[in-house]
């Protein structure tokens, strides 16, 4: 591709790769900087000379690509907030007793069923000063939530850290939240904390503050509140109180990119401000006049949204196209994407290891290098149809692109995302284009009834077409295992074969072929590696007790649940299922004796019974079993004891510190996760 051919894009290159590597190795900050330091003064040294002597070129394209190498590995480490020494985490003692916590609330997150739910930032604990952001859980009651963005609130409360998956193969919530500079949380309720009466004006507030007018003014127009909370995810990107049936609809139809703010929403901004500023001739002065236009209106975009990450990204990189576009370089359309990707890690690396990031960059990518390819296939000469089809092959084009990506993340796939594009294509256009004005109208005043009466029974019509489509559920296919070999191996095939297909060639037709046979060494491998692997789980879920033993791909469950007796359907079972390329083979009412390479397993449940004569390796406690642990150990001799999260906490306190005496390994699911035997 000529666009490795521009230097830039090299650059920006070797700088996610800086970033990436020191994301996993944990280099110093001090060898880091070190590093740099040596980088930069070969860049400079061999500058100069490489102007005169070509002999000297690639050595000097070494020094800069090791300089932008160090620059995004350091620029990482600076904005790991764990690394500064004035982060609470420092702390330790907020972490074990109740301290004086002040922090100002900074963005409203989506409430659950217990507590509303916010981002702070740390002010100072016990009165001396610290930093940081955590989640604050501010327990719900009778009265009205009078909080707002930028109240600075002093509680006394304990820190508590991110609880990470106690289950095999979940989601690592507390890896999420430590990518974005989120290690702790506190719960407290409105009786534990004091409001100063001095808001933190800063551009957070006042976004809340014209996010709070559109909501007001809204609700004063009468719009119906379903869907006026889709109109703000749709237009906004606020998804905060959308419900979880109605996410699921849109998930099961393949329409979610819709709810969150990307390219779509920005886009639609961008051709109505041009659709508008169409009078306003095309020369030097008046490409510039739109230019300002476009980037104003998305600017004011990114405030009465709330300033949400995936908006500034979405805003930032339309910016550096409009920028493009302005200058007239169009054909280096992938630069100006990479420029873009560079600005928004060069102030927030870690959105590198966020999944909306990624699939919005491979997503644009896709549309800008596959959709002038799939719109050739065809040219259909009927107006309207010219418009479905451009719509449908934008909607392809970033299908295939964000496809492996979508398996990996969320292991599913909507089989009827083209109809579903083919179907809201209308619908959608309008309420995009007639949702922006009303917002914009809501920011100043109440909109008209009928305006937002119209909008209103617009996104009904939408919900409804989503409904419809999602409610085909044979169509949608859940929990496809897809590992990290597919991911890589199906993008290697993805890009040779358009690659091919753009231009075909002998030695691009032999890529492809490699590409296949990458594509079955990948399966053939992981295939082989699931089946060699042999376990023992025992789960982590409260008031049940759940074991699996897994050999290759066949796992036999074992539990007390009569619920999972029955139907084996399980979510945290699912996860490990995906995750294993595995299934179940057979499904075991639980007994009190397991054998598992040759190893044997005694469970006592809430009778308490066992028999001296039984010598255990491993000794499981289950349903809070009524035991003198003491005696048992001393008369079955176990080499170590397991409590699942069917047993209360306070006996679990008590097994443990029993088996520290004993001098015995003590494994409690409900503290440090789900136990693994080999």
């Amino acid at each position: 591709m000529k666009v490795l051919d521009f230097p830039l894009v090299r650059i920006t290159f070797w700088f996610l790769a800086g970033i990436l590597f020191f994301y996993y190795t944990k280099i110093s900050l001090a060898i880091s900087i070190t590093a740099l330091i040596i980088s930069t003064i070969a860049f400079l040294i061999l500058y100069f000379p490489s102007r005169k002597n070509k002999a000297t070129i690639p050595f000097f394209g070494l020094s800069t690509y090791f300089t932008a190498f160090f620059i995004g590995g350091i620029t990482l480490l600076l904005h790991t907030n764990s690394l500064q020494k004035s982060n609470y985490i420092h702390y330790q003692k907020a972490f074990k007793i109740p301290s004086q916590i002040t922090f100002t609330l900074h963005e409203k997150l989506k409430s659950n069923s217990f507590s509303d739910r916010y981002t702070a930032l740390i002010n100072s604990i016990d009165d001396k000063a610290y930093s940081g952001k955590i989640i604050v859980n501010i327990a719900k009651d009778s009265t009205d939530n009078s909080l707002v963005i930028g109240n600075r609130i002093k509680a006394k409360t304990t820190l508590q850290t991110n609880k990470s998956n106690k289950n095999p193969n979940q989601f690592d919530y507390a890896k999420y939240l430590s990518d974005r500079q989120i290690y702790a949380q506190i719960y407290c309720t409105k009786t534990q904390f004091k409001i100063n009466k001095i808001i933190q004006k800063d551009i957070w507030y006042y976004s809340d503050c014209l996010h709070q007018r559109i909501i007001h003014n809204l609700e004063k127009a009468h719009f119906n509140a379903v869907e006026m909370n889709v109109a703000l995810a749709l237009i906004l990107g606020q998804q905060q109180e959308i419900s979880a049936d109605i996410i699921q609809d849109y998930q099961y139809s393949g329409a979610t990119h819709i709810l969150s703010v990307s390219g779509l929403h920005v886009g639609f901004i961008m051709l109505l401000i041009n659709f508008i500023l169409k009078p306003i001739p095309n020369t030097r002065k008046g490409s510039f006049i739109k230019l300002i236009s476009v980037l104003t209106a998305l600017s004011f975009f990114a405030v009465i949204s709330g300033l949400s990450p995936s908006v500034l990204r979405s805003v930032v990189m339309f910016s550096f196209l409009s920028i493009g576009n302005h200058l007239r370089r169009t054909g280096n359309i992938y630069n100006t994407l990479l420029v873009s990707m560079l600005l928004i890690l060069l102030f927030e690396p870690y959105f590198l290891f966020d999944a909306g990031f990624q699939l919005s960059y491979i997503a644009l990518f896709f549309i800008i290098w596959l959709q002038p390819l799939l719109k050739k296939l065809w040219t259909p000469k009927n107006k309207i149809v010219v418009y479905i089809w451009d719509a449908l092959t934008v909607s392809f084009a970033a299908q295939i692109g964000a496809f492996p990506l979508c398996l990996y993340y969320f292991h599913q796939f909507p089989g009827l995302f083209f109809i579903t594009n083919i179907a809201i294509i209308p619908v959608l256009a309008f309420v995009m284009i007639a949702g922006i004005i009303v917002m914009v109208y809501a920011v100043f005043d109440t909109p008209p009834f009928f305006l937002a009466k119209i909008l209103e029974k617009s996104i009904y019509l939408l919900n409804e077409i989503i409904h419809i489509v999602a409610s085909i559920k044979s169509f949608v296919i859940l929990d496809i295992s897809f590992s990290f070999y597919f991911l890589i191996s199906f993008y290697v095939l993805i890009f040779t074969t358009i690659i091919w297909f753009k231009k075909p060639a002998f030695l691009k037709l032999a890529m492809v072929l490699i590409a296949i046979i990458f594509v079955q060494i990948s399966f053939i491998y992981t295939k082989k590696e699931t089946e060699t692997q042999k376990e023992m789980i025992v789960y982590n879920l409260k008031k049940k007790t759940i074991i699996t033993i897994r050999s290759g791909k066949n796992i036999a469950l074992f539990t007390n649940d009569n619920l999972l007796l029955k139907d084996s359907k399980n979510s945290t079972l699912s996860s490990y299922l995906v995750g294993n390329f595995a299934k179940i083979k057979s499904v075991n009412q639980l007994q009190n004796l397991i054998y598992y390479n040759r190893k044997k397993i005694f469970i006592i449940d809430s009778s308490g019974i066992y028999d001296k004569k039984i010598q255990p390796d491993i000794l499981l406690l289950t349903q809070s079993s009524k035991i003198n642990l003491d005696r048992l150990l001393t008369e079955t001799h176990p080499k170590a004891v397991i409590a699942d999260a069917s047993n209360s906490n306070s006996i679990q306190k008590i097994w443990k510190t029993t088996c520290i005496k004993k001098n015995i390994p003590f494994h409690a699911t409900a503290e440090k996760g789900y136990y693994k035997l080999k």
